[in-house]
């Protein structure tokens, strides 16, 4: 039989990763990668996305992946193409977010003989991925397409299962690319192998019997007898179960649960609980407090989730030594300050032993002598909030959260950006009776590609999604409004303008006026509005609390890529920033002293 090896190489790849779950695929143009886009537009089970730019596709690539569970396939030609792919790799990496590379490349030996388009892709990302393999040339013997569908599940059980995260599978290919051409010939045999999917999916993995296990007796033990605990919840995706699990598991310890802006747990409706739940919102101010932290300094805290968004949470882990349990699914250590030690276990799993445990052992706490103080100062803090934001009438960044949180939907996706945004989110961000979906790039924390993820993040489902970021992170990634034109998606896009650079103001290098106006604060004085329309993209300006609200009314109708955009004044904001934390510190002082 007459056949191009290179198409039928990739096409018996591509049917694997379909057979495996994989149900999106973003493709940036190329000549060299012409076998692995044939491969997937002829694939009815993937949904394509054609993305120019490689850094936007990445970033595209992975907000899909995190919000649909599913791994995404990422496809490049050779060359600078696929390093532009490695920022949104290593945020992949850092969170576990499933992407599967694929990158085209020319042959070994045309590199380093100045062949076009050719550098060493040869484990291109090696530090920020969990597995990588260069499958060679395309060859048609059993044993070749054998081990190409082993890569195939490998690359898919790896980045799903085993070791989340992402995976490069490296393509070399030789001329002729195109379908048309069939200079190659195939057994029928092979023939047969090629077209037959050999993927199983895994069976679901087993709860550990973690009563059999040394350091949960010996926890179990500690915290029977510790009442001076804490539960922080950092950055985290996790499920209701694991969200009603720890907050029952916080009623029978007593235990404040300490909950990141990011970690899902201020927005709590859809999993059924209500009432006391003892989540406390605003311990930024309380960690702030030295007076506050050492009248309440825990002997233990339990971590879930990724490391704090909070500023004072790192002072606290920092300058304090409690003993310190981390327990995530992959056993990851998120402790700045290498104090703690971590466990390999579903969060959810270990909530729910551990409150059987001490419920069998008939551990009933009726002394709120630890924890009424956490949700007292939560409330007297709240106030003050509520009372710093609103009295202030004039358009400033930390108001603009709860604004937000008051005007959107239930069920919405909030997608926040680094810099500011984020950690304005987790200070000011209320409990709501609302549920919200947040999402983040907090495992490098870069602004690049903020928009991208977002957009990928609202492509999945037909639910508002909306994105707050800063002005630097927006030009930072402009070109990816091309993809919010071209396939319509519906995003709406909170753009805060303080000129660049103003997080910088609250940093100790703004000690040295000059140096940071010149070097940190940048101001690039660029007309959004034009930018903007550029990309046919509608847009707006509000200049009052009132315009706000009704121009992200009309966004939520329009259905389609909106971008509001609201000027700050950074240094004003910052001056309500110490306001807020000065008077917070006096509150918990007279609090303590009465």
């Amino acid at each position: 039989m007459k056949i191009n090896k290179n198409i039928a190489w990739a096409k018996s790849f591509v049917d694997e990763l379909a057979a495996g779950g994989v149900k999106y695929a973003c493709i940036s143009p190329g000549s060299r990668n012409t076998p692995l886009s044939w491969a997937f537009a002829n694939n009815k089970r993937i949904r394509k996305f054609i993305i120019i730019d490689e850094r936007s596709s990445g970033f595209f690539a992975l907000g899909l992946a995190n919000r649909s569970g599913s791994p995404v396939a990422l496809v490049c030609t050779s060359g600078t193409a696929a390093v532009e792919f490695y920022p949104a790799i290593v945020e992949a990496f850092q969170q576990r977010i499933p992407l599967i590379v694929c990158t085209a490349d020319r042959p070994r030996e045309l590199r380093d003989t100045g062949t076009n388009q050719t550098i060493n892709q040869d484990n291109l990302y090696k530090n920020h991925i969990r597995f990588f393999i260069d499958v060679g040339i395309p060859e048609l013997s059993i044993r070749k397409i054998t081990s190409l569908k082993k890569t195939a599940g490998k690359a898919i059980q790896t980045s799903c299962h085993k070791n989340k995260g992402p995976v490069h599978i490296n393509f070399p290919f030789n001329k002729p690319f195109e379908p048309f051409n069939t200079p190659d010939q195939i057994s029928n045999k092979a023939n047969s192998l090629l077209k037959k999917t050999n993927y199983i999916l895994p069976g679901a993995e087993k709860e550990r019997n973690l009563l059999s296990e040394n350091w949960i007796l010996n926890l179990i033990e500690d915290l029977k007898n510790i009442h001076r605990g804490i539960i922080v919840v950092g950055p985290e995706r996790l499920n209701d179960e694991f969200h009603k699990n720890i907050i029952r598991l916080s009623k029978i310890l007593k235990y404040p649960i300490l909950a990141d802006g990011c970690s899902q747990l201020r927005f709590l409706t859809s999993s059924g609980i209500q009432g006391n739940n003892n989540i406390i919102c605003n311990y930024e101010a309380m960690l702030r407090s030295h007076s506050f932290s050492e009248a309440f300094l825990p002997e233990i805290i339990l971590h879930f989730g990724r490391t704090s968004t909070s500023k004072g949470m790192e002072d606290f882990y920092g300058n304090h030594s409690p003993l310190k349990i981390i327990i995530n699914e992959e056993g990851d250590f998120f402790d700045p300050t290498r104090k703690g030690k971590s466990y390999k276990i579903f969060p959810s799993h270990f909530c729910k032993i551990i409150t059987e445990s001490l419920q069998k052992s008939k551990i009933i706490r009726d002394d709120n002598k630890w924890i009424n103080p956490f949700l007292y100062a939560d409330q007297i803090l709240e106030q003050l909030k509520q009372k710093t934001l609103f009295n202030s009438q004039s358009i400033n960044e930390i108001r603009i959260i709860n604004e937000i949180l008051d005007i959107v939907p239930a069920k919405s996706s909030i997608m926040l950006s680094n810099s500011l945004p984020v950690r304005d989110f987790d200070y000011w961000a209320s409990c709501s009776s609302k549920e919200f979906k947040i999402f983040n790039n907090r495992g490098a924390s870069g602004i690049d590609g903020i928009i991208s993820t977002a957009l990928g993040i609202a492509s999945v489902r037909k639910e508002p999604v909306f994105l707050i970021t800063g002005d630097l992170a927006f030009y930072y990634d402009l070109n990816s409004l091309m993809i919010a034109e071209k396939y319509s998606i519906p995003l709406i896009i909170i753009l805060i303008n303080n000129n660049g650079g103003g997080i910088f103001n609250s940093l100790p290098v703004s000690r040295y006026p000059g140096f940071l106006k010149e070097y940190f604060i940048t101001p690039h004085n660029l007309n959004f509005e034009k930018l903007t329309k550029a990309f046919d993209i509608d847009y707006s300006k509000v200049k009052t609390w009132q315009g706000f609200k009704g121009s992200v009314k009309r966004a939520i109708t329009n259905k389609k890529t909106v971008v509001i955009e609201i000027q700050t004044d950074a240094v004003k904001s910052l001056e309500l920033r110490k306001l807020y934390w000065k008077e917070s510190e006096r509150l918990l002082n007279n609090m303590i002293k009465a």
